[in-house]
């Protein structure tokens, strides 16, 4: 099936052209992407929002508002999964489903960008580029977005300049009716003045203006839209001759297409699991820094769950012959006070202070406790009636011993 964004909606046809389905939630389309790992239709379009729907169960996965307007630009990073939009503003913008805001915010033009690229070759999806509406197409290390890597101006006067990587890695831009293919050796080499990197084919075309480029799969061709159709150019080398027919076999029939979806939709990823580093997948987590060791070297807690004089001899801001000078109170103070060593030192108070006020948690923990019979409570409460007799007591000691005065609830201590 293949997916048209039409006037209104977006809609599915099968391969004889005949209409599936109507997607009435995505309004005013004007780009899809489909990502074949993990079976999501990306759409954006005019309302300035970017939305994922699942073509194997057909629910809208999740929805992102972009804050910056109708996009006209979008395309998919084969490695990652990630999805670069570009703007009215000239701002690029890299989005996951997973996060309701861009990874990446870059400011890659000084007006509307019109179109964007990234190098499916051996790189891994290093390489980003970019063309904008002042006429100039920049290259990015999507690892390191201080800067771009190398900037230059398109050939030729007027139009809007497109962009496409082949799966070799060659850069094909086309302006103004000229079409100009760099090759992978000097394009990727750091280059301050903006000086365009040495022709590997050019070639002009009388039918203008030219609308779009793409490479065509497995094969040295370039196609070109215009006013008039399509044009098809060679490009020798562009195509990637060694295919893995596991991934995508370009001599496959009817049935190898059948098993090729069935296996498809059994392992599909998640989306949760679209991320800007796709390494991570699969490694350990990272030990903890700091960590206490037993006699025999083995890793017994982590820094954070050891106690807090633990912690302090950890950090080295308390010495072993200091530690052990310093005594812990049990009392409801909760201070911990050190005396003198024996040379003198003193070790500074540390004490626990109570941040924010009391949650509804603790206070429903307390009500709670008072149903549990504690040994220590019970000689808690022992101690503070003994005190309040003994206040009684002295009392009426210092009052001469006088009677008290006749009370008519008396009759009842009898």
């Amino acid at each position: 099936m293949f997916a048209v964004a039409q006037s209104k909606h977006v809609y599915i046809y099968d391969q004889n052209g005949v209409e599936l389905h109507r997607l009435t939630s995505h309004i005013e389309p004007t780009r899809l992407e489909f990502l074949p790992y993990h079976w999501l239709l990306a759409v954006t379009g005019m309302p300035g929002y970017l939305k994922y729907q699942d073509t194997s169960t057909g629910q809208i996965v999740t929805e992102h508002r972009t804050k910056l307007g109708a996009c006209n630009t979008m395309t998919q990073n084969p490695h990652s999964a990630v999805i670069h939009l570009g703007h009215q503003n000239g701002t690029v913008t890299l989005w996951t489903p997973n996060m309701s805001t861009p990874h990446v915010r870059l400011l890659a033009h000084m007006g509307p960008v019109s179109s964007i690229a990234v190098d499916p070759s051996h790189s891994g999806g290093r390489y980003m580029a970019t063309a904008g509406a002042d006429g100039r197409i920049k290259l990015w290390d999507c690892r390191n977005w201080k800067g771009c890597i190398r900037e230059w101006t398109t050939r030729g006067a007027g139009g809007h300049p497109e962009v496409d990587f082949s799966a070799r890695g060659h850069l094909a831009t086309i302006s103004s009716g000229v079409i100009n293919v760099y090759g992978p050796g000097a394009l990727f080499n750091p280059h301050k003045p903006p000086v365009a990197p040495p022709l590997y084919l050019t070639h002009p075309l009388p039918q203008r203006p030219l609308t779009g480029l793409q490479f065509v799969p497995f094969q040295d061709v370039l196609t070109i839209g215009h006013a008039n159709g399509l044009s098809s150019v060679l490009v020798p080398g562009s195509g990637e001759p060694q295919f893995d027919s596991r991934e995508a076999d370009p001599f496959e029939g009817r049935r190898a297409r059948r098993e090729r979806e069935v296996h498809g939709l059994l392992d599909k990823l998640p989306a949760d699991m679209i991320t800007l580093d796709p390494e991570f997948v699969g490694q350990l987590a990272a030990q903890p820094k700091e960590t206490e060791t037993d006699e025999r070297g083995r890793l017994k807690a982590s820094y954070t769950k050891l106690p807090r004089l633990e912690r302090l001899k950890v950090s080295g801001k308390v010495d072993a012959e200091e530690a052990g000078a310093v005594e812990e109170d049990d009392d409801d103070s909760g201070e911990e006070e050190a005396e003198a060593t024996g040379n003198g030192k003193k070790v500074e108070k540390v004490r626990k202070k109570m941040r924010g006020k009391e949650t509804a948690l603790k206070r429903y923990l307390k009500k709670k406790r008072k149903n549990v019979i504690d040994p220590r409570t019970e000689v808690l409460r022992a101690k503070i009636e003994s005190q309040k007799q003994a206040r009684l007591a002295e009392k009426k000691r210092s009052s001469g011993g006088a009677p008290e005065k006749p009370s008519v609830l008396d009759r009842f201590r009898r």
